[in-house]
């Protein structure tokens, strides 16, 4: 009896041994922390651009010497630091090797993110570089920025935070969205009364202008000028022509 539970247990470990092997044999270069529920890659490895192409070139870790030692001197990794729950992952390029390092936190890819941009403000570094969301992406050795940068557009940050319980953050939002959009109300309010009154004035001016282009032409067509706007007046002063006796002369 104990020689058959002997067998079995054998049996039980060489399977789970073998689901095990085979499940690690997927990965690239490391298990990582978040694994696709479909074909057990790394997410992080999925988030790399046009990775069913890289994927067997793909480096997964979670210590920045194996990162080093994979990428070759870098001095701006110098400045890196990585905490618990961090991971990197890295693939060749034609644009260059491209690195995606992702923090558990956003206040570490923060931290980070000013050290890279000191450190590349101070030496220029021969290296491009983009935070995206927690992940700070790195593209060394490019061998063309444009595409360098298109590459490092590619790299999407996908991920939400779902709270078990009660949204610490609602009231925060809901009064950043109020705040914006009495904003939004204002401005656009101040906006259609200055249009309007932009819109009168010129009308005005234009309505204006008309008028008095029409009375400069009446007043042109004038043989001579009246004081009395073209109403009937005394001649007293014996300037203004008669015109009845004119009809009748005519």
């Amino acid at each position: 009896m104990s020689r058959v539970l002997l067998l079995r247990s054998l049996y039980i470990l060489t399977v789970l041994f073998s689901i095990s092997y085979s499940l690690f044999a997927q990965q690239p270069a490391g298990r990582g922390q978040e694994v696709s529920d479909e074909d057990g890659i790394p997410v992080l490895v999925k988030h790399l651009p046009n990775w069913e192409s890289v994927k067997d070139q793909a480096f997964l870790t979670s210590d920045v010497q194996q990162l080093r030692s994979a990428v070759g001197p870098q001095p701006v990794l110098d400045q890196i630091e990585f905490i618990p729950g961090t991971e990197a992952v890295t693939a060749p390029y034609n644009a260059g090797r491209l690195v995606i390092i992702e923090y558990p936190s956003p206040q570490w890819s923060t931290d980070t993110d000013k050290k890279v941009l000191e450190f590349q403000n101070e030496t220029g570094g021969s290296f491009i570089y983009r935070r995206i969301g927690n992940y700070n992406a790195f593209v060394f050795e490019p061998t063309d920025a444009e595409a360098a940068t298109a590459l490092l557009q590619q790299v999407k940050y996908e991920k939400s935070i779902q709270w078990l319980g009660k949204d610490p953050f609602a009231q925060s939002r809901a009064e950043r969205h109020f705040v914006i959009t009495t904003s939004d109300i204002f401005l656009s309010t101040v906006l259609v009364i200055v249009l309007g009154i932009g819109l009168s004035i010129v009308g005005g001016l234009g309505a204006g202008l008309m008028y008095f282009l029409m009375r400069e032409r009446r007043r042109a067509g004038m043989s001579e000028f009246s004081d009395a706007g073209g109403m009937t007046r005394l001649n007293l002063d014996a300037l203004t022509p008669d015109l009845a006796r004119n009809l009748l002369n005519e």
